[in-house]
């Protein structure tokens, strides 16, 4: 009610899907940059109200409308999460169903997806089909994933590095049951720590040995085929495209942002404190970097040169300030040259607390997701924490299912986040000097 007319992005989407509901499928707004999907699934949806209800279209089409279906989009990731709970978790004995319940209701209030439920931005759609293709992937539906995929796609076309995490950990399994066997047959009695360096050293190694038997890669071929067509058909997008952006390229040119890696741990180690930061946390990483000084010397000597030759400002993030990334920047970033080095710890720190909690999935997992979080966030310049929604939530479904306590923490701490951004977008408005409209604070 506070604010009926599109806001912000919504200016285009609305007006594009209000183009399409006309059947003005060939009118396009150069200013949009992603993929028709969302507007052809806006059509889809709700053209049949206008047949069996005999509403005008002005009616159907309205922004009101629109941002209603992110709300059932919101509902089904609400159940699609559920699912991936039960599924990933099945073998946990010691997960019980109310542990399961809330921790898909605190996933669904996850800040930035809650947000977003409430205005016809591409968020919940793209992220509905995306795990909707992950669950259907976890229960060996591949084709039926990919085609899902395919639609996550055409909401949002750096979606396809989820479509590679499908496939990929499709293989990762493949991968650690053949690993498993190798090492029985060489009757070895231990194997390397989890997460260390022997281990990943020798998963490297394993992976490339693997890989050049062409029995093998044809196996792998023919398990991952339905992504592989998908994979081939987005290069050929980028080929007629010229490009991974439709419209406006000019302002969302690719480049090696690797400081964005460690904005996400640090987005990360906020959203997940309960389960990232605790005393017992902290003494083990001291305890790490005790034992591997020199490892950890190399690791925090690589940020620095990542973080000095690589960081990438946009001049979206400098002179847009209804958004909170604007502050972070300003507040935080742009105090003194060096901040940017001081937080160096505290990303190595982030870095080794998501892995810890990472350590119950195989090598090969991990790698694959690491693998797919830089894909999905080295090659962005602009900092958009609504990039950051996928890759958290698969983080944060892969983790151990968390005590009651923890759960109830995270979930009341989302709580007050939400309650606090949708207050500060509601009743915290101002006014842009050469501008009439309102505006207000968000993400």
């Amino acid at each position: 009610r506070e604010q009926r007319d599109p806001y912000m992005d919504e200016l285009f989407h609305v007006s594009q899907a209000q183009k399409y509901c006309d059947g003005k499928f060939t009118e396009w707004d150069p200013m949009i940059t992603t993929l028709p999907g969302m507007y052809l699934m806006s059509v889809g949806m709700l053209q049949p109200v206008v047949w069996l209800l005999k509403w005008k279209q002005s009616i159907v089409c309205s922004t009101g409308m629109l941002r209603f279906l992110n709300l059932l989009f919101s509902a089904g990731n609400l159940y699609l999460l559920y699912l991936l709970v039960c599924r990933i978790h099945h073998k946990d004995k010691s997960c019980s169903a109310f542990q399961r319940i809330v921790s898909a209701l605190v996933l669904a209030s996850f800040p930035l997806l809650y947000f977003f439920t409430f205005l016809y931005y591409t968020d919940p759609g793209s992220t509905f089909f995306t795990l909707f293709a992950y669950l259907m992937c976890l229960y060996g539906n591949h084709g039926t994933s990919a085609m899902l995929a395919f639609c996550a796609f055409m909401f949002r076309q750096t979606n396809i590095i989820w479509v590679v995490f499908c496939a990929g950990s499709l293989i990762a399994q493949k991968l650690a049951e053949e690993w498993k066997t190798e090492l029985k047959k060489k009757d070895e009695k231990s194997s390397p720590a989890k997460g260390s360096l022997l281990e990943i050293k020798q998963a490297l190694q394993f992976i490339a040995k693997y890989m050049l038997s062409l029995n093998n890669m044809k196996n792998l071929l023919w398990m991952t085929w339905p992504y592989v067509l998908l994979v081939i058909g987005f290069f050929v997008f980028i080929g007629v495209n010229k490009g991974i952006v439709v419209g406006d390229k000019s302002s969302h040119e690719a480049c090696f942002n690797f400081p964005q890696l460690f904005y996400f741990l640090s987005f990360t180690l906020v959203f997940s404190f309960s389960h990232l930061i605790s005393l017992q946390k902290v003494t083990h990483f001291l305890k790490a970097v005790q034992r591997s000084p020199l490892l950890y010397t190399f690791i925090f000597v690589l940020s620095s040169l990542l973080v000095w030759k690589f960081t990438y400002v946009h001049k979206y993030l400098l002179a847009d300030n209804r958004h909170y990334t604007f502050y972070v920047w300003k507040n935080i970033f742009q105090r003194h040259d060096f901040v940017k080095y001081f937080l160096i710890p505290g990303y190595v720190f982030a870095g080794w607390s998501v892995a810890d909690e990472l350590k119950s999935k195989s090598v090969f997992w991990n790698l694959m997701f690491c693998t797919c979080l830089v894909a999905a966030t080295v090659p962005q310049m602009l900092l958009e924490f609504r990039y950051f929604i996928i890759p958290y939530l698969i983080y944060r479904l892969n983790i151990a299912v968390p005590s009651a306590p923890k759960l109830l923490l995270e979930l009341a701490f989302y709580v007050v986040v939400n309650c606090v951004t949708v207050y500060l977008f509601i009743n915290k408005t101002f006014k842009w000097p050469d501008v009439d409209e309102l505006q207000r604070f968000m993400w």
